[in-house]
């Protein structure tokens, strides 16, 4: 279990996590998301012993990372994966972390294999593409069997079949018994990988519940119904309580009413169906709705000129996919040595 206790880190003047508590609990992918700057690195930063809270504690199986006696054995991370000797092969690297913690070879053939990298396993890192540095990460995070996986932006950098891949992999993981705490900006990829959010905005909890909580609680409900007779269905759902709205010549879109009862509506009066949907939003949808008001980085409030931004820069590092790194020299892109 992975617990934040009103965590709190200050940068100067600047408070990239504010009183932060949470919990990560074992047998399900926890999402952490948030706007750019909202405070998600330095959060895993502190869950990994790399900066020191100024209040508050973080604790990985109830004690401090430094204070793990095997750390790759108990946490997998993967912080930045470009954080590699350039110079060495992908299995010297793996081979390497794996002496630091008496693990054999054997296991690190296991990792090489799994993370589809046994082809290039002898050529030297620093000439992979992100996706094959992201796959080498995982290998070393993975490295010790560890009880606690702690990956920030995982897919950066894959393509479809490695993101399939490492959602089918994360899932299996969790499936296993096993803690995994993954970071995203990829909404879609959340909606279908994380069964609980863990979001943040300026540094503070915004929402730690399910992901079907979190949609459902931040976007509205619709039901999409077709029919030959719309025009009536609709006299019929509005004298119901309904709120109906044309989206065509036979299309319509309720709210305030659930599918079963339009359904039976319609059956009533006897008036065709040709489609019953209900509408889910989107997690994408939901998360805009609930971060609106703690955007770092953003689009100018209305009044603020070219040269005179919204909100003042976060210290923390902007995360974007892709092309901005995050700390150099985290245990997770070393796979968690000391």
């Amino acid at each position: 279990m992975i617990e934040a206790r009103n965590l709190t880190k200050r940068y100067g003047d600047k408070t990239a996590v504010n009183d932060l508590s949470f919990t990560v609990e074992p047998g399900k992918v926890t999402g952490f998301l948030g706007p750019n700057g909202a405070g998600k690195s330095t959060t895993m930063r502190l869950l990994l012993g790399l900066d020191h809270p100024n209040g508050g504690d973080a604790t990985i199986a109830g004690r401090h990372y430094q204070d793990l006696p095997e750390p790759l054995r108990v946490v997998g991370a993967l912080l930045e994966a470009r954080s590699i000797h350039t110079g060495r092969s992908a299995y010297n690297h793996v081979l390497c972390l794996a002496q630091t913690q008496g693990i054999g070879k054997k296991r690190v053939d296991e990792v090489i294999d799994l993370v589809g990298l046994r082809d290039v396993a002898r050529k030297r890192a620093g000439g992979f593409s992100l996706g094959m540095s992201q796959r080498l990460g995982l290998a070393a995070a993975l490295l010790g069997d560890p009880a606690v996986l702690i990956l920030d932006e995982p897919v950066n950098g894959l393509d479809p079949e490695g993101i399939v891949w490492i959602r089918t992999l994360m899932k299996r993981l969790a499936g296993e018994g096993k803690t995994v705490f993954v970071s995203s900006h990829l909404m879609n990829e959340m909606a279908v990988t994380a069964e609980h959010l863990i979001v943040i905005g300026r540094g503070r909890l915004v929402a730690d519940c399910s992901t079907e909580e979190f949609i459902e609680r931040s976007t509205e409900q619709s039901v999409l119904v077709r029919s030959p007779d719309a025009d009536r269905l609709a006299e019929i759902i509005a004298l119901d309580g309904g709120k109906v709205t044309a989206s065509g010549t036979e299309e319509l879109r309720v709210v305030g009413m659930e599918a079963p009862r339009v359904g039976e509506l319609a059956a009533a009066e006897r008036v065709v169906l040709h489609e019953l949907t209900p509408q889910r939003g989107s997690l994408e949808e939901a998360f805009m709705e609930l971060t609106r008001e703690t955007v770092e980085y953003g689009r100018p409030a209305i009044g603020a000129t070219e040269h005179e931004p919204a909100h003042e820069p976060a210290d923390e590092p902007a995360h974007e996919p892709v092309h901005e790194p995050v700390h150099k020299g985290a245990p997770g892109a070393q796979g968690g040595a000391r």
